[in-house]
């Protein structure tokens, strides 16, 4: 190897990587080998059966409204663009004009984002029936 890629600024993390996931292939082959040589093969009625004195397990429909999915995703989505703006209010003073303009471009359209979701009825709660 040369002398000027030992001395490269980024050789270190270049090695790390490199070992890392060296790492993560060994361990996820010596587990995978491990599991399967003590792991139980044969199918226990035991397991199968019911706990104790519960009822019988039966299939049930899915009532789980996917408005909670999209209201974690609308929260999920504004909570990272609100985060941005943390570091903008720390180096408001350097970015200067350029930084407050830019800043307002990004909260308009935050803005518009948020007028779209409500408009298209994505922030109403609907029932279940």
């Amino acid at each position: 190897m040369s002398d000027m890629a030992l001395q490269h600024p980024y050789f270190g993390a270049f090695v790390f990587f490199v070992l890392t996931f060296g790492a993560f292939i060994g361990t996820t082959v010596i587990s995978r080998f491990v599991s399967r040589k003590l792991a139980r093969l044969d199918n226990e009625k035991l397991k199968l059966s019911i706990y104790e004195c519960g009822p019988q397990v039966s299939k049930q429909p899915n009532k789980m409204s996917s408005q909670f999915y999209l209201y974690a995703l609308l929260f999920i989505l504004f909570d990272v663009e609100i985060i941005f703006m943390f570091p903008w209010a720390i180096d408001f003073k350097v970015l200067g004009m350029f930084g407050l303009v830019e800043m307002i471009l990004f909260i308009v359209l935050l803005a518009i984002g948020f007028i779209y979701a409500w408009k298209k009825g994505a922030l109403e709660w609907h029932s279940i029936k």
